[in-house]
């Protein structure tokens, strides 16, 4: 029997990182980290935000590490087309005429993971690997125990908490049965590497549509390039070393992707049929062997924390990787977890109720206010010209304000929290229904699309700045509610 103070079940980015978190605060801390791969692939997951950028360069101090040996990221950027005929230069474009104001990176996890992980051995956390949690008995606080199997050889472990960092496996969710699919966002995914993929910002392009290069002023190819249209919608992430990462999210209420061929073959058909995707990636190639498919993408964890135990990342649930929100959610749940046992183990009684509470209200808030039905207007230009404005001046104007703001100790306070997070929940879940109603107004009017050619919204760039965020979530209000008056005289 080895005792030990965490046990956590992962060693990925969340894994590594709750690991750290736990042993730099206290490196006393006897931490194991349990990891069944003997080496990391590749998974979605590849474009930060500038929150989950904050936590990665000013908490786990990888600034150095991600300028070396990942890209930078130049922000979001949307095309849309009336119809798989329009030229690609009137494609209606949505993104930054200039550099992002805040660090950003296109990573591959599978480098970024192994590199989180060494650095938490290196100071001092242990690892087993590969190996295999063949059992866990959950006997509250100090009294964990997990049987893992090395090879031929099966280990005991006690441990006073266990962290469960195991990804969609969701190891505790599922023994407990607190795993839910989220049937009210029916989303699905295929996703591929890429090789052979065009060069948004090369010669050719600059001869072949001069006035299209010069309206921005920055590099569309480090941007995370989005193909929108009605239920679905395709990012485009370039990688170190020149592969690139490209998938679908669908809405099944709306969408259904080609069918025949491999799974990179379906998701070039698919794009073809856009005017860019049929630019940039007229001479590409997927990657044999790195393709994948995942059906009912999201998921709630209906609990996740309790006596002696705590889920972080994808083990606590899953919204939708539109805007990049996955390891922001980590970056909290991470923090929050270590957090709440770094008291535990210093004596205090933390509620794990009460912390579940606070993460369910912002996950379910985060949905609510971004996500739900928001595939019925991802392929208007219009409606996601004011969602773009309004969504990412909010999250600046919140969730990166708060991050920014002390990065050592506001990562273990959620988005959303107490009474001014509730009611900014409100009014941004209210705009999203406003949207996706007018939305369906201009479907049912055959209006829809209409405006996807011939103009485009390049913004200088957010910031945590009420005056630079302000002015655009006010312009973005502004968009709507035009567009509020318009749909009165809509008419089929």
């Amino acid at each position: 029997m080895t005792e030990c103070d965490v046990a956590i079940i992962g060693g990925a980015f969340t894994g590594a990182a709750t690991a750290l978190l736990l042993k730099r605060h206290t490196p006393s801390l006897r931490i194991v980290i349990i990891e069944k791969a003997s080496e990391f692939d590749r998974k979605v997951g590849e474009s930060t935000t500038e929150v989950s950028s904050c936590f990665l360069t000013r908490v786990l101090g990888l600034t150095n590490y991600l300028g070396h040996h990942q890209l930078p990221k130049q922000g979001l950027r949307m095309w849309f087309a009336r119809t798989p005929d329009e030229p690609f230069d009137q494609c209606t474009e949505i993104g930054a005429r200039y550099n992002s104001r805040l660090p950003g990176f296109q990573v591959d996890r599978a480098t970024l993971d192994e590199h989180i992980l060494a650095t938490a051995i290196a100071e001092g956390c242990e690892i087993l690997r590969p190996a295999k949690l063949a059992s866990i008995e959950l006997g509250g606080a100090g009294n964990n125990t997990l049987d893992v199997k090395i090879g031929d050889e099966t280990r005991q472990l006690r441990a006073k908490w266990v962290v469960d960092a195991s990804g969609r496996a969701a190891v505790l969710a599922r023994k407990l049965g607190n795993l839910e699919p989220m049937t009210e966002h029916p989303t699905n995914t295929l996703w591929a590497r890429f090789t052979g993929v065009g060069d948004w910002d090369g010669i050719a392009l600059r001869k072949k549509f001069p006035a299209w290069m010069e309206a921005t002023r920055t590099a569309r190819g480090w941007a995370t390039n989005h193909l929108c249209g009605l239920g679905w919608w395709v990012w485009i992430i370039p990688l170190k070393g020149g592969d690139v990462s490209i998938g679908i999210v669908y809405d099944t209420r709306l969408f259904s992707p080609p069918e025949g061929g491999s799974i990179g073959e379906r998701i070039l058909t698919h794009c073809r049929t856009h005017p860019v995707g049929r630019e940039m990636l007229a001479n590409a190639r997927p990657i044999e062997g790195d393709q994948r498919a995942f059906s009912q993408l999201p998921y709630r964890v209906t609990q996740t924390a309790g006596d002696g135990w705590a889920c972080v990342g994808d083990a606590a649930g899953f919204l939708d990787p539109l805007y990049s929100p996955g390891l922001d959610f980590c970056a909290f749940t991470a923090q929050g977890v270590a957090t709440l046992v770094l008291n535990a183990l210093a004596g205090e009684k933390p509620d794990p109720a009460e912390y579940h509470r606070r993460f369910a209200f912002c996950f379910r808030s985060w949905f609510e206010c971004i996500y739900r039905d928001k595939y019925y207007y991802l392929g208007d230009s219009e409606i996601m010209a004011a969602a773009f404005l309004m969504d990412i001046a909010t999250y600046h104007l919140g969730p990166v304000a708060q991050v920014y703001k002390d990065p050592a100790t506001m990562f273990a306070s959620y988005p959303f929290d107490g009474r001014p997070g509730r009611i900014a929940a409100s009014l941004i879940s209210f705009y999203n229904r406003r949207l996706a109603r007018l939305a369906k107004k201009k479907i049912a009017a055959g209006k829809y699309g209409q405006r996807n050619a011939g103009w485009r919204l390049l913004v200088g760039g957010f910031t945590p700045d009420h005056d630079v965020s302000g002015r655009l979530l006010f312009k973005g209000i502004w968009l709507w509610l035009k567009m509020e008056f318009a749909a009165l005289f809509w008419r089929k």
